[in-house]
This record gives C-alpha cells, sequence and structure tokens, in this order.
C-alpha cells in the first residue's frame, strides 16, 4: 500500500463553510472514494487555511482515474473549487500533487 500526502490551500473566508461540506460528505462519493481505492484518507485544516491531505492506495494514478469516471466526483470537485486558492484553473482533485516521502517509521 503506498502513503500519499498532499497539500492544497483554503481560501480564508470560506474555512467554516469547508469544514461543513466534510462534516456531511455526500454517501456517493464516500462509496466511490472506497470503491476506486482511496484508503484511510484523512484531511488535516490549520487555521490558516493549510489542508494536508493523506491517504492510503495502491496505485495513486489508477484511484484517481477512477475516480475521474465518476459522474459524482464531477459534481463534487465543481462545488469544491472555490473553497480553494491558487488552483489556477485546475480542479481540486488535479492540483493533489504527491509529496515525496523522506521519513517513515512503521
Amino acid at each position: 500500500m503506498k502513503r500519499v500526502c498532499f497539500l492544497l490551500k483554503v481560501r480564508a473566508d470560506r474555512l467554516d463553510e469547508y469544514r461543513e461540506r466534510h462534516a456531511a460528505v455526500w454517501p456517493e462519493m464516500l462509496e466511490a472514494l472506497s470503491a476506486t481505492g482511496w484508503h484511510n484518507y484523512s484531511l488535516f485544516l490549520r487555521e490558516d487555511g493549510l489542508l494536508v491531505g493523506y491517504l492510503e492506495t495502491e496505485d495513486f494514478e489508477a484511484a484517481l482515474a477512477g475516480m475521474e469516471a465518476t459522474d459524482v466526483n464531477a459534481r463534487w470537485q465543481t462545488e469544491m473549487a472555490p473553497f480553494f486558492e491558487s488552483l489556477d484553473g485546475a480542479r481540486p482533485d488535479e492540483a493533489m500533487k504527491p509529496l515525496t516521502e523522506v521519513f517513515h517509521l512503521a
């Protein structure tokens, strides 16, 4: 299982709503994530808007492609895009660039 970590930046004026949206993620979105290989998926949000995402998956590119093929992901990404800074026209899931792991203690 590969560990994947990424960073995004939530707009300061949208932090509360972002938290609310993730307290009630659509059931079909949760099902799609599980079905396409997203495991132990967590989002951590700092007060300045720094968002740290972590997940485990066999193949991150395949997991992204699997979600890309779902209708629910397209709807979710469209709704979530305005919450983020510096996407440069990309959807949030397209802006998730994995960080390089430099240490792991098992």
